[in-house]
């Protein structure tokens, strides 16, 4: 079971906000039968199967045991993963590349979703782990301008490490990509 899988197809992302099989998805971080299941849901049996029948068909849960007793087979399933993000899926691009608008860091953040949730995906069914890095922290500005200082020495900081670093020559250089973001963290935010 993975940790996180990233939804990136709209059929898939329709089958898992559905209330019944998102509640699904939920009760099976651990394997069980649709028998059981429909008891914690309080649903009929063939009800759940119906449910389990669509999670499946869109690989958000797999068979994780099979048990043959009289004559019956029970299919014991498990969600493959143990939350699920849908990725954002842009209906175009902003009006203008302005690092400073909201709307620039939405697109690069729903990009980030998709780009680092197929790599994953892909590393995942190979084995491997994602080469990634990822930094969060909080910064609290006494001014504006000292938000702007601070994003201006960031930029050149930033700048100078990457030209130290990058190669574009390299024979088995790995193209990666880097986001920074800044922005406001909301009042009801987690700290």
């Amino acid at each position: 079971m993975r940790d996180v899988e990233v939804i990136a197809e709209p059929a898939a992302a329709v089958v898992a906000l559905d209330p019944v099989r998102a509640r699904l998805l939920a009760e099976l971080r651990e394997p069980a039968s649709a028998a059981t299941l429909a008891a914690k849901v309080s649903l009929t049996r063939q009800k759940v199967n119906y449910h389990l029948r669509q999670l499946e068909a869109h690989g958000l849960v797999e068979v994780a045991e099979t048990r043959t007793w009289g004559g019956l087979t029970e299919r014991l399933l498990v969600a493959t993963a143990a939350g699920f993000v849908i990725a954002p899926e842009p209906l175009g691009a902003p009006a203008r590349a302005n690092p400073l608008s909201a709307a620039y860091l939405i697109a690069l953040a729903a990009r980030m979703v998709r780009e680092v949730g197929r790599l994953a995906r892909r590393a995942g069914s190979a084995g491997k782990a994602v080469p990634v890095f990822a930094l969060d922290t909080e910064i609290r500005f006494a001014t504006p301008a000292d938000r702007a200082a601070f994003a201006d020495e960031l930029t050149a900081a930033v700048s100078r490490v990457a030209a130290k670093y990058h190669d574009e020559q390299a024979p088995d250089g790995r193209w990666q990509r880097l986001v920074l973001a800044v922005h406001p963290r909301p009042k009801d935010a987690d700290t």
